[in-house]
């Protein structure tokens, strides 16, 4: 989506933005919401204990290495939303090529959106009496309770995730209505009927919410208490926060279908075109990331109890190859929507 979106339409900026108080106090809510996760993963790195408890497999002899590197990915790409917060507010970054603000916006999107929802329904689902696991963690889904990391450092991390998300969405908001506001403005209805591709276009949509149903069935399968397809570590520690976030993610697909398909068949007609976009952009960002870092994660499986079954892994690459395929699509959408603006400005100027 982001390599072909149109750029700003005036070559210059202003000095000052519109809402630049607005996005200062957001830009600084961003950037302050991050310092408590990098302090303590630089404290991990440099071999402090703080909020791992004793018995913890983060204490476990030969995982120095292993915790350095993990941190440090960490570090890294939370200072990444600092340089973010910084390039969706100053006047050059409306002059930055569009990939280089709109990708790590959608990633970061599609990184918080799961834990911004994830996290407050785990809440919820023990404050009504369904137990839990206190780890909250979208990558982990359930653990070994305050055995793996103490209780306050998860308040500490998501809650700072949250706050992160809420900025960097408002953030994002402010600059893409600037840069690319003209493209998603009108309703559904404003598209054309009989758009050249429109053919290619549909079958494009129905294979993409199809695909989007493998890893919705699976999730929600484990969601609804089934361990099928599940590894011995999961099928063993299932909890009320396991199963939030497993509906979690049934939720981020079911979202990216219904968005594709009422672009593609211009669904909800009376509604703004900002709304399946918007959905569009979300689902597929949270099942791109996620399913990426599963994956990852996979990988990385300290014993054969933890390591990702087959089911496990095609769950996660299909989400991922979902995700992908709509940032595609959406790009090549944008970008036909901005030649046919700028093509009918072009008729409106000619003689």
């Amino acid at each position: 989506m982001t390599h072909t979106l149109p750029g700003p339409r005036t070559r210059s900026a202003p000095a000052r933005l519109p809402g630049d108080l607005t996005a200062r106090i957001l830009r600084a809510v961003a950037i302050l919401a991050c310092l408590p996760y990098i302090g303590l993963k630089a404290a991990w790195m440099t071999g402090s204990h703080l909020g791992i408890p004793e018995g913890s497999e983060l204490r476990e002899p030969g995982r120095q290495t292993l915790m350095v590197v993990v941190n440090g990915l960490s570090v890294l790409m939370d200072g990444a939303v600092v340089v973010l917060a910084l390039l969706l507010t100053r006047p050059w970054g409306l002059r930055a090529p569009a990939w280089l603000t709109a990708l790590p916006a959608w990633v970061a999107c599609g990184l918080l959106a799961p834990i911004m929802a994830g996290f407050p329904a785990q809440l919820a689902a023990r404050a009504l009496g369904f137990g839990g696991d206190g780890t909250g963690d979208p990558g982990q889904s359930s653990g070994t309770g305050g055995t793996f990391l103490a209780e306050w450092v998860f308040g500490m991390v998501y809650g700072g995730f949250i706050v992160q998300g809420l900025a960097l969405g408002g953030l994002f908001v402010l600059y893409a209505r600037r840069r690319w506001g003209h493209l998603w403005r009108g309703r559904i209805a404003d598209l054309p009927a009989r758009a050249p591709d429109r053919a290619l276009r549909r079958p494009a949509a129905v294979v993409i919410a199809l695909l989007t149903a493998v890893p919705a069935a699976v999730h929600l399968l484990w969601a609804t208490g089934s361990a099928t397809g599940l590894n011995r570590y999961r099928a063993q520690d299932r909890t009320s926060d396991f199963a939030v976030l497993e509906g979690v993610y049934v939720l981020f697909a079911l979202v990216t279908a219904v968005g594709v398909l009422m672009i593609a068949f211009r669904a909800g007609r009376p509604l703004r075109l900002a709304l399946p976009l918007g959905l569009a952009w979300v689902g597929s960002a949270a099942l791109a990331c996620w399913g990426g870092w599963l994956l990852l994660a996979g990988l990385t499986a300290g014993n054969a109890a933890k390591e990702p079954t087959a089911l496990m892994n095609l769950t996660y690459a299909v989400q991922m190859t979902v995700g992908l395929l709509v940032l595609a699509a959406g790009g090549r959408f944008l970008r036909e929507r901005g030649s046919a603006g700028a093509g009918r400005a072009a008729e409106r100027r000619a003689p």
